[in-house]
């Protein structure tokens, strides 16, 4: 009788071992390729070492993704950066692809539907500046306009561009002032305006149809965001956001962009325990103890798989 029992015990756990090793193998095996789109002040990787998505691609391609990470300007306006990522799309040659963007990666992306709306299977937004930051406002608001300070933190946040690039063997072009005022609620409100609030609620705290027309191409539009703040004791970007928090008030927000802001398409979640910065796996690994974001991105990967995307 005892090992009767342990014969089934081990059957039963090979069986889950195998079910598992199945699953992982073709988890996230979308149709098309994904992109990954960085968002202010971001890169693809430096020095071929770091990127800045972590470990995100690989957790991704370990179960059969095909994962590309975009490079544009570390700081500039959306409507430059979607025109770069437009470039990059078309350089990599596939009929379509799926594109998953962190901050001001999701307006980025969203100008680059509307110049090559055929190449967009979707769009998914992560904590994404979809209706401007309260933060942008403020920085706007104490920078005044033509003064020397303006031009001395413009000076300063060119000058890291041009360093990333030459870490990350890019040539983008930086602009912050542009950068800055793309991401203000009226900077982003013209864009918004521009695109005809394609897959952004303009009326509610909400998002909109998962489904979105833009120039006669069907592209599904999602998002998902944190309203946590301080999420791990170790992680040195957590007082910085926890200062940024400030501008929001009361409401909730990820440190950087309200949870109203980064509603966009078909709302997965927005109740995640993690920051701005865990929503990309960082600061290299020292994310929130209470959300994985991990496990988000492959739900995701497998979402896109199961809708043929």
């Amino acid at each position: 009788m005892r090992y009767t029992t342990l014969s089934r015990l081990m059957a039963g756990l090979l069986f889950l071992l195998v079910a598992s090793v199945s699953q992982a193998s073709g988890y996230t095996q979308t149709r098309y390729p994904i992109v990954l789109v960085h968002g202010l002040t971001g890169f693809s990787t430096i020095g071929g070492l770091i990127n800045y998505f972590h470990t995100i691609p690989w957790e991704l391609e370990r179960s059969g993704a095909r994962v590309y990470t975009a490079s544009v300007s570390f700081v500039n306006s959306s409507e430059q950066r979607g025109q770069q990522l437009a470039n990059y799309v078309n350089s990599l040659g596939y009929s379509k692809v799926n594109l998953i963007a962190h901050s001001q990666g999701a307006p980025t992306s969203r100008v680059t539907a509307s110049l090559i709306p055929g190449k967009i299977a979707s769009i998914t937004s992560i904590d994404g500046v979809n209706k401007g930051s309260r933060v942008a406002d403020v920085v706007r608001g104490i920078l005044p306009p033509g003064s020397y300070v303006e031009g001395g933190v413009n000076a300063i946040a060119n000058a890291l561009g041009s360093l990333i690039n030459a870490l990350s063997g890019a040539n983008n072009p930086q602009d912050g002032l542009a950068a800055l005022e793309t991401l203000t609620t009226p900077g982003t409100t013209a864009l918004n305006n521009a695109l005809g609030w394609k897959g952004v609620n303009r009326a509610a705290c909400a998002g909109t149809n998962e489904n979105v027309n833009i120039g006669g191409h069907t592209i599904k539009f999602f998002s998902w965001t944190g309203r946590g703040i301080f999420t791990n004791v170790f992680d040195i970007t957590d007082p910085f956001l926890g200062v940024t928090s400030l501008a929001f008030g009361s409401e909730p927000n990820d440190g950087l962009v309200g949870v109203c802001s980064s509603m966009m398409g078909t709302v997965i979640g927005t109740h995640y325990d993690m920051n701005h910065v865990d929503a990309i796996n960082h600061l290299l690994g020292a994310r929130s103890l209470w959300t994985n974001p991990v496990t988000l991105y492959r739900a995701q990967a497998n979402r896109l798989k199961n809708k043929g995307l």
